[in-house]
């Protein structure tokens, strides 16, 4: 039996990760443009004006977090939105008749949004690497960054799908909770630059600290250190993953 679970598991995730590639154009390739307007808009506008670290200029300061934004809004995207859409047209009891656990669930659906996070990631880091200077300080740290983001957005998504009955209450969580945590992370700005409420109020946002422990990655300089956001990270990661097995366990709004 647990042969047989592994395989559908497998079976599971190969699907979740050819629903996205197949519409490339518009989980990858999109993604990729918008960042990369971002960057020409605010990267023109600001490169002369801001200062953030003494030896990175603005515009390479700005590419790692479009980088990481993309991949954290990303692996939201798809665990979130392939549950709702299951939901939604009733292909979900073709899983639900199966013999999957919740572990196999979980696997399958994170596993692929970071698949497709990693992807568009690696995209828009090799289109906006042309406009400025990016350093290499610590490679491991770039990758654990990568890996523990886009897995916890990947568990904050199944949390969204399953909790979502329709497109619009996806929709709201991800304009009123996603973006407004995404874009109030540091991803344009350093924390440092900020008063001291608002500075007090962004180390509450563990999206913070994705960002920042991935940017320490290239340059070796942030604003906190990289081992308190690896942390924090973590332990944010864990809440989350808990609570996402917890739900698809008890069959949160999918077996009743």
């Amino acid at each position: 039996m647990s042969l047989l679970v592994l395989q559908g598991s497998r079976t599971l995730f190969y699907k979740e990760v050819l629903r996205f590639w197949k519409v490339a154009f518009q989980t990858v390739a999109a993604p990729v443009l918008t960042s990369v307007l971002y960057l020409l808009i605010f990267g023109h506008a600001l490169e002369n004006h801001v200062k953030v670290y003494d030896s990175v200029g603005y515009t390479s300061f700005l590419i790692p977090g479009l980088v990481m934004m993309s991949v954290l809004q990303n692996a939201f995207a798809n665990s979130s939105s392939s549950l709702i859409q299951s939901k939604v047209t009733g292909n979900l009891v073709f899983l639900l008749v199966t013999p999957l656990s919740h572990w196999a669930w979980f696997v399958a659906y994170v596993g692929a949004a970071v698949v497709r996070g990693l992807v568009v990631g690696l995209g828009v880091l090799l289109v906006t690497a042309w406009f400025a200077p990016l350093g290499l300080a610590n490679a491991a740290w770039i990758l654990v960054f990568a890996l523990l983001g886009t897995a916890m957005m990947g568990s904050l998504g199944l949390i969204a799908g399953l909790w979502a009955e329709k497109f619009d209450q996806l929709a709201a969580f991800q304009n009123f909770i996603i973006m407004p945590m995404t874009f109030l992370s540091g991803v344009f700005y350093s924390m440092q630059s900020l008063p001291p409420l608002w500075l007090a109020v962004s180390h509450l946002n563990p999206f913070f600290y994705i960002i920042d422990g991935f940017r320490h990655g290239f340059f070796g300089v942030s604003d906190v250190s990289p081992w308190l956001s690896l942390g924090v990270v973590g332990a944010s990661f864990a809440v989350v993953a808990g609570i996402a097995l917890e739900l698809l366990r008890r069959g949160y709004k999918i077996r009743s």
